[in-house]
């Protein structure tokens, strides 16, 4: 056990852990300490605090690596310069962009995008249904007198109501049946782009990439099944499908972490890069040495120098400049140049 415990990053496992002790302190508070905290969903929440602590600890060292480091470091100081409101505006355009509406996979492929959409649309939604239900942040009551009208509270304080039988009632106790649907039909586009293209079945592998399909479809049917049973079979198969559905969401919110599902939250962190390049085109472009021609921005080849240094490698020539002033067409031209040179220092050019 304590070996275990020595190769854990230790940095990483602090900050984990208060996002577990957060969420659990959340708990107490938002459900008015327990008092509204459905004891149902006590196996959700249990797996949703390990999914936070598992986020937590990758993300931290996902952030310790020093390319993630700097480029972190450099969006904060971008985000909040005097160009703040700029780039307030600028983060909040790209997140509706390329977060909420998935734009930035729509020039690849149109049938991508709308099943990329879809799993993303859903997913979103049914986490925003999911959460403060679990961590007891919402709940819903009749008044006493009055079994017709249900009130919907968000931390104990009372937010609005609506008729049971109501159009509001039927879309907010359907919310996840609608959002089952979307995420059932963008897996299912994206299972098939993975059984027809090439590139894709020569490349794919089970855990990375059906997997966390098949684990979506899973949910989503389980789901629509407890919205069948009650619906139509007056709650006969509840316990299977409750109990199955339960399954199949813990092992989601368990494999987030460790699978694909992470890229879900490192999306994010493309929100800081963006303003990164567009803080770099500002302060100008590198012109290649060998080429004269721009390549990159200048800010970008000063960081890598220093992230390289950091790493371990050197790449300052003996005059002072650097190998990395050089394009990559330049690196090319300057590697031939030198197996040129050690070729004609040998005596022999082939051989």
């Amino acid at each position: 056990m304590l070996r275990l415990l020595n190769t854990l990053n230790k940095v990483a496992l602090i900050k984990a852990t208060i996002a577990a002790l957060a969420v659990i302190l959340l708990v107490f508070v938002g459900s008015r300490n327990l008092q509204n905290f459905d004891a149902a969903l006590v196996a959700y929440l249990l797996g949703t605090i390990f999914a936070v602590f598992g986020i937590a600890y990758r993300y931290s060292v996902w952030l310790q690596r020093p390319p993630t480091r700097l480029y972190w470091r450099r969006s904060m100081q971008f985000l909040f310069s005097r160009d703040f409101l700029f780039y307030l505006k600028r983060s909040v355009k790209l997140f509706f962009q390329n977060i909420l509406f998935q734009r930035f996979i729509y020039h690849r492929s149109r049938t991508r995008w709308i099943g990329h959409f879809l799993l993303a649309t859903g997913c979103l939604i049914a986490f925003a249904v999911t959460i403060p239900l679990t961590l007891g942040w919402i709940h819903f009551e009749f008044k006493p007198g009055n079994d017709t009208l249900y009130y919907a509270k968000v931390f104990g304080f009372e937010m609005g109501s609506f008729e049971l039988g109501s159009f509001i009632a039927f879309m907010a106790f359907h919310a996840l049946v609608w959002c089952s649907i979307l995420v059932t039909i963008g897996a299912v586009i994206m299972m098939k782009r993975r059984l027809t293209d090439g590139g894709l079945i020569a490349t794919q592998t089970f855990e990375g990439d059906w997997l966390p399909l098949v684990l979506l479809i899973a949910i989503s049917i389980t789901g629509l099944g407890i919205s069948y049973d009650y619906t139509f079979l007056q709650g006969k198969t509840y316990q299977f499908m409750a109990v199955t559905h339960a399954v199949t969401v813990i092992l989601f919110l368990v494999w987030i972490p460790f699978g694909k599902f992470f890229h879900i939250f490192q999306r994010l962190a493309q929100l800081g890069a963006n303003l990164y390049r567009y803080e770099g085109k500002k302060r100008g472009i590198a012109v290649c040495p060998h080429t004269n021609e721009e390549f990159a921005t200048q800010l970008h080849i000063n960081d890598l120098k220093d992230v390289t240094k950091e790493l371990g490698f050197d790449f300052t020539l003996k005059n002072g400049n650097s190998h990395l002033d050089l394009s990559p067409e330049g690196k090319r031209a300057a590697l031939a140049k030198a197996h040129f040179e050690a070729r004609k220092n040998a005596g022999a050019f082939f051989g």
